[in-house]
């Protein structure tokens, strides 16, 4: 029986597992959504067990449309969206559920730490600036308000991590995911004392950190049976997911870039001098010796995803019945929309913003309505306003001496081709596409195959797995267009920056709990098995 390779990504809105044979070729991919909580503006939060639920279901489904895939699986690794805020107890019970990348409560808390440690002080060691996105503010959130589940706490764990517990009864945490606590100094790799004894913590709450291809232990007997694999199988240390998109489309190397878009889009850029950006994110890649700075967006795919779950009834009713995708036929309407989307231009700020403004009170907006606006432009718009921040990335980024000279897509962005040549014609650079663009799940089997000495290094991993195929031309026309689009997309937000932080401060009822988020999942057919065939774009 030909070897199989299994790559577990724990995304923000869902769990993707990818069957992988050692030559690079996809051979089956499950998929299952689970819902975020917004308890109020700016709390975000995720339950533990929705993940663990999603990747035994996504897993099972992966395996059931491959002929003996459990006995095939040679090994798996598991990515994860971070950075993440998760304590459990001694028997590894969470003790309450995780504060995600998205949650913002500890800003406070941040600026306390800034006014104790020094704000360049941080950033000297840490090589990021001081944020709430960080997990270091989050600690000091939590030894403040909850005192006793902190006293209760044994070990702090990334959502991977927690994955990885799950599967083997084993504590893991890898060289990607510790860069981002926002706890150890990024050049000498080590914990900063004075940081954690800020955050009421110490380096005993986090397991060893290790390499994302080390092997962290073997599939225990409960989780075989929840997932449908062999027990014994071995299961990697993992990474974050932008770092294993980053393998899957072959960005190893300074001036080739990745862009991912799930729930968000991070701009993954490689270089070996460990560069720091302050607009920037500054994290280890998944391969040894290499660096990444992230220009990390915080909404682009969830802005659609929020048209779909708020304004797309009869998309998703007409997938349920036709058994395909709603995201499919919301992209289809909007591609009949001329460049510019009528005069439409969306700020994809609807969960605040990270790179490059960093400004958590920043919010959506859709401006140059008219009653002649057609629905399937306001879909457009939100298409073409992502593709304009990742512009401004991409801006910062070459002003800062970053070099970019190629930039690949992968994630299930890419999945959409008016997506891509609208990136393409937004950027005037051309975007190339993997063979079969899964996204972070791909890069983690290919995590599993060094793990287990398939390749002798990334190198020969990147050569053996990585097929680069489809390739989005920017068409000239539509770049000068979207060039004079973006100097009013800037515009914008520059005018709009004092009004975010004055509504921000209205004393109006905030956001809304929506336990209804799981159920809507359910019946927008995401829990059906979602094995989607090999596609390969063409324009």
């Amino acid at each position: 029986m030909d070897p199989l390779l299994l790559g577990i990504d724990v995304g923000t809105t869902g769990a993707k597992s990818a069957l992988v044979s050692p030559e690079g070729k996809l051979q089956a991919l499950g998929r299952s959504e689970y819902g975020i909580h917004h308890l109020r503006p700016g709390w975000v939060e995720q339950s533990p067990e929705d993940w663990w639920q999603a990747v035994c279901l996504a897993t099972r489904q992966a395996v059931a449309a491959c002929p003996d895939a459990a006995e095939r699986v040679l090994g798996l690794a598991v990515s994860s969206q971070a950075p993440a805020l998760l304590p459990l107890s001694r028997s590894g019970t969470p003790l309450r559920p995780a504060m995600i990348w998205m949650d913002r409560r500890a800003e406070a808390e941040g600026q306390k730490l800034e006014g104790a440690l020094g704000k360049g002080s941080i950033y000297r060691i840490t090589g990021n600036r001081p944020d709430a996105f960080y997990v270091a503010p989050k600690l000091l959130w939590f030894r403040t308000h909850e005192p006793q589940l902190l006293a209760d706490t044994f070990k702090f764990v990334q959502v991977n991590g927690y994955i990885n517990y799950r599967l083997t009864g084993e504590y893991s945490l890898d060289w990607a995911h510790a860069s981002l606590l926002q706890l150890r100094d990024s050049s000498t790799g080590e914990w900063n004392q004075s940081i954690c004894r800020a955050c009421g913590t110490d380096p005993e709450h986090f397991p060893e950190v290790r390499s994302g291809h080390e092997v962290c232990g073997v599939l225990t007997t409960t989780a075989a049976e929840a997932t449908g694999l062999r027990a014994g199988t071995p299961v990697m240390v993992g990474t974050v997911d932008s770092a294993a998109a980053a393998l899957e489309a072959g960005a190893a190397e300074p001036g080739v870039a990745a862009e991912m878009t799930g729930t968000s889009t991070v701009l993954v850029m490689p270089n070996r001098e460990g560069l720091t950006e302050p607009a920037f994110i500054a994290m280890r890649h998944a391969i040894p010796d290499v660096h990444l700075l992230l220009g990390a967006m915080a909404s682009t795919g969830a802005c659609l995803r929020w048209f779909r779950d708020e304004l797309g009834e009869a998309e998703v009713r007409k997938a349920t019945e036709q058994n395909a995708d709603a995201f499919d036929l919301l992209t289809g309407g909007a591609a009949q929309v001329p460049v510019g989307s009528g005069g439409v231009i969306f700020l994809p700020y609807m969960a605040g913003e990270r790179s490059p403004l960093w400004h958590t009170q920043a919010r959506g907006v859709i401006f140059g309505l008219s009653l002649a606006t057609p629905r399937a432009a306001l879909i457009r718009s939100i298409l073409e306003g992502t593709a304009l921040a990742l512009c401004h990335n991409v801006d910062l980024a070459r002003k800062a001496g970053i070099p970019l000279r190629e930039m690949r897509s992968v994630g299930g962005g890419a999945r959409s081709a008016l997506w891509n040549q609208i990136k393409a014609d937004v950027l005037g650079m051309p975007i190339q596409l993997p063979q079969a663009p899964v996204g972070a799940a791909f890069g983690d089997a290919m995590l599993a195959g060094l793990g287990l000495g398939l390749y002798s290094d990334f190198s020969l991993a990147l050569r053996k797995m990585v097929k680069l195929e489809t390739r989005f031309e920017p068409i000239r026309e539509n770049h000068l267009k979207y060039q004079e689009v973006y100097k009013l997309f800037r515009s914008l937000y520059e005018h709009l920056r004092p009004d975010f932080d004055a509504l921000a401060s209205l004393p109006l009822e905030g956001g809304i709990t929506r336990p209804d988020m799981r159920m809507r999942a359910t019946l927008n057919g995401s829990q059906r098995p979602l094995l989607h065939p090999i596609r390969r774009q063409t324009q």
